[in-house]
């Protein structure tokens, strides 16, 4: 006759408890439960990723006076292909201002998407960007990607259209990275104000083409962003 064996139920819980207090207790010391905020963006995470961000961008901010101290922006950069300039201007303008600044345009594929959102990105959707602008968030929307690193792209208007609804500024960032170095930029410029003010889908696509313009101008004004040497830079950004 087969013989029932009990699992010592009382010596593994005293196991677990052991293995518990050394080990898990010490990481929930450094990474605390429930640190994600609302929008899924998780501080502990991006500090412990920051070592590995850092070896791939070294980003200078500057013009960080022209934003706002506690209320929500819209904010729109360039952007070269493949070069993640929303993600590591966000990154950089959130560690240099002491506010999050939340980068549109994460995947909603895993496991991109899971660790997008843990670093601050937003899915390319009006309702989300406008939720966020409507809680007093800095939210990053990137133009269209272009060839080349002195070009600004079209702005998509239907990301813009969140910021005329919700009433906030709008400030364009000018974003330079070099393709084989670590060397990038990213500069907040003035805010971009309407010419006139209009109701419905044509404030929002003049809004965007104005954005687009200011983009555009910064841009032109760059200098060498690491030799000084403009022929030299300008292979390194292309």
């Amino acid at each position: 006759m087969a013989q029932l064996i009990e699992f010592p139920r009382r010596a593994a819980g005293k196991a677990a408890s052991a293995v518990d207090s050394t080990i898990v207790e010490p990481l929930r010391a450094l990474w605390p439960a429930y640190s994600v905020d609302d929008y899924g963006r998780d501080p502990h995470f991006i500090a412990a990723m920051a070592p590995l961000l850092r070896m791939r961008w070294d980003v200078s901010v500057g013009g960080l006076q022209h934003l706002p101290a506690r209320t929500g922006a819209l904010l729109v950069c360039n952007a070269r292909r493949w070069s993640m300039s929303s993600m590591y201007a966000a990154l950089a303008l959130s560690e240099a201002s002491g506010r999050p600044v939340r980068f549109v345009g994460r995947p909603d594929i895993a496991p991109a998407s899971s660790v997008l959102r843990r670093l601050g990105g937003l899915l390319a959707q009006p309702a989300d960007v406008l939720s966020a602008l409507r809680h007093h968030e800095l939210v990053l929307v990137s133009a269209a990607p272009t060839g080349h690193a002195r070009h600004a792209g079209e702005v998509p208007h239907e990301l813009v259209g969140p910021a005329v609804i919700a009433g906030v500024p709008v400030f364009p960032v000018a974003t330079m990275s070099s393709a084989v170095g670590r060397g990038a930029r990213a500069e907040v410029g003035p805010q971009v104000r309407p010419r006139k003010k209009r109701r419905g889908p044509l404030a929002e696509v003049e809004l965007a083409e104005q954005v687009q313009h200011h983009l555009q101008r910064m841009l032109d004004g760059f200098g060498g962003m690491q030799t000084g040497v403009a022929p030299i830079d300008w292979l390194a950004e292309g």
